[in-house]
């Protein structure tokens, strides 16, 4: 709230006839639930990454950044493969927005298992304790002997061993992701057509591990809520029958009806996970619907409690306004 309070959209004016700002809040889960992922090091010091998340909004980018900021190692270096369900061991739904959250947990697990066995072959080379090794940005070190991460993998290699990490989650769930929406409208008094004129989304990330797929997710979050909020209903005729089966006939936004999403990122770590990080697909579809009814009420004085608030509907709306003035 604070974030959107100083944004230069809630400080700027909007002036034109038949104009209304609306403002809304609202949240959805970080559901937990199982995860699994494995790792394996190979010679050249580059890591293949294993796991059974369906990459549907850039979350095979934000494991592999976990992982490879767990092992002090380049992103590159870091080659991620989504597997089906009898090649890695059991993940839940890819939903609920966990993914980077719960599967980011596991894939953390798998970086701090992958530390801890080459910490031990360390160990034999300097003839110390494991516990005495350290590991900072990728190098291990004790004492005056320090090694890089590729340099001990390569050695591992030549004495034919090998170094597979492993990581199973079962959180049951994570504090919430916020969002604030500041959206203002225009609506067409003849038609009861909206128009959406500016929009911005402000949203806690937790940590924005990429921040630009972050935004992305935000704005598509957005679309979808305004899609909820004033075009898109399955209409149905007196047998039962849809009427509006296909894409031209089932409206959905596109590009073209809407103006460029603004996003404003907040950051407040994620106390259950390591990074901090917190799902982000799935809040920014709930305020959009209150947000666009606050702002058509600013602008016509009606208020609307159904969705959606299409053309006819905010029409009717505005005709039986008049009627009982």
């Amino acid at each position: 709230l604070e974030a959107a309070r100083d944004s230069e959209h809630w400080k700027s004016k909007l002036t034109g006839p038949n104009r209304g700002r609306g403002i809304a809040s609202g949240f959805w889960f970080n559901a937990g639930l199982k995860s699994s992922a494995a790792a394996n090091v190979n010679a050249d010091g580059t890591v293949t990454l294993v796991e059974g998340s369906t990459d549907i909004g850039g979350s095979r980018t934000s494991l592999v950044m976990q992982l490879a900021e767990t092992l002090g190692i380049d992103d590159v270096d870091v080659h991620p493969r989504v597997v089906d369900t009898e090649s890695v061991g059991y993940t839940d739904v890819t939903g609920g927005s966990r993914v980077t959250f719960a599967t980011g947990l596991a894939v953390y697990n798998v970086g701090l298992d992958i530390r801890a066995q080459m910490a031990d072959f360390a160990a034999k080379l300097w003839e110390c304790d494991s516990a005495d090794v350290t590991f900072t940005d990728g190098v291990f070190s004790h004492n005056g002997d320090s090694i890089a991460f590729k340099q001990l993998a390569e050695k591992i290699h030549e004495s034919g061993g090998t170094v597979v990490g492993r990581g199973a989650v079962n959180p049951k769930g994570s504090t919430n992701g916020f969002g604030t929406h500041i959206v203002d409208v225009e609506v067409d008094p003849d038609t009861g057509k909206t128009t959406i004129l500016r929009y911005t989304v402000v949203q806690d990330a937790g940590k924005a591990v990429h921040p630009s797929y972050v935004e992305g997710q935000m704005q598509g979050g957005v679309v979808q809520g305004i899609g909820w909020a004033l075009n898109e209903e399955y209409m149905f005729n007196e047998d039962g029958r849809m009427t509006n089966p296909t894409l031209l006939d089932y409206r959905m936004p596109t590009a073209l009806d809407l103006p460029m999403i603004e996003t404003i990122i907040v950051e407040v770590a994620n106390p259950d996970h390591p990074y901090g990080v917190r799902g982000v697909g799935e809040t920014p579809i709930v305020p959009p619907p209150a947000a666009v009814a606050n702002a058509i009420h600013a602008a016509t004085g009606v208020r609307m409690c159904h969705l959606p608030m299409s053309p006819p509907a905010v029409c009717a709306a505005i005709l039986a306004k008049h009627d009982d003035e």
